[in-house]
């Protein structure tokens, strides 16, 4: 009896109740960064900065200096020995595969931690770091900390602040570029200079103009390192899915970065 008046009611209206429900089944609801897929839209996008390169599977045995002040860059997220998450890589490794080939380098990585030195890392520790990324366990344990550092805390930051798919890659982004602290040229510190400007969604602001702010606060912290200077990773690649609206960063996407050009179909 329930089940037929509801009908009546939605026929009263011009409605028809099976046709209904069937259109707001077909539409699904956005989804967030961490979803699966998005997430791997995430890799992608970092790793074509980072690698120039989509495959960022390939990446775990990525190691070189990039003159950048941090010494080594390594595995899929750019882990450097200058800042101390390559150190925490090794060490969690070493924990879980205690006879690894990237344990004898524990002491020289606490040694060089915060300068750009290779001391006691050279010459073996690239070739040591490459063969070691091919244990899964080594894999496994970049990943943990790609989101117990950066990932998790971006995206759980930028729900917060009312973002969605796009503003959530553009706090992750900043995170592993910068880093997670509180000063002007860390993640911390672009978000406050950002808050200055405009509001976010949560404060009852607009997404578009607050994301416009939080990328022109990133950029002008890249801008005081000469490693970090071509900020096209902002203007060719995150910037063209803003403008085009795209907030919840649903493919195909199309950007480029240093020159060269990507995508992702849909």
């Amino acid at each position: 009896m329930l089940v037929a008046t509801v009908a009546f009611a939605l026929v009263n209206r011009g409605e028809r109740g099976p046709g209904l429900m069937m259109k707001a089944a077909v539409k699904p609801a956005p989804r967030n960064l961490d979803d699966p897929a998005k997430k791997d839209i995430a890799m992608r996008l970092v790793s074509s900065a980072e690698n120039s390169s989509l495959d960022w599977r390939a990446q775990y045995g990525y190691i070189e200096d990039i003159g950048d002040g941090r010494g080594y860059t390594a595995g899929i997220v750019g882990f450097t020995s200058g800042t101390g998450d390559l150190l925490q890589v090794v060490r969690r490794y070493t924990s879980a595969f205690p006879g690894n080939g990237l344990a004898r380098y524990l002491p020289a990585l606490q040694r060089v931690d915060g300068t750009a030195s290779h001391a006691g890392l050279d010459p073996g520790f690239p070739a040591a770091w490459r063969a070691a990324a091919t244990d899964q366990v080594l894999r496994s344990t970049q990943d943990g900390e790609r989101d117990r550092v950066y990932f998790n805390p971006a995206v759980g930051q930028a729900k917060k602040d009312g973002l969605r798919a796009l503003g959530q890659f553009v706090y992750y982004d900043a995170m592993v570029m910068h880093g997670p602290g509180a000063d002007a040229v860390s993640f911390g510190g672009i978000r406050a200079t950002a808050m200055r400007r405009a509001k976010t969604p949560a404060q009852g602001g607009g997404e578009v103009a607050y994301l416009h702010a939080f990328l022109d606060a990133r950029t002008a912290a890249m801008r005081t390192e000469a490693a970090h200077e071509d900020t096209s990773r902002v203007d060719t690649a995150q910037r063209v899915f803003l403008r085009a609206g795209n907030l919840d960063l649903n493919p195909p996407l199309r950007w480029s970065v240093y020159g060269d050009r990507f995508a992702i179909a849909k």
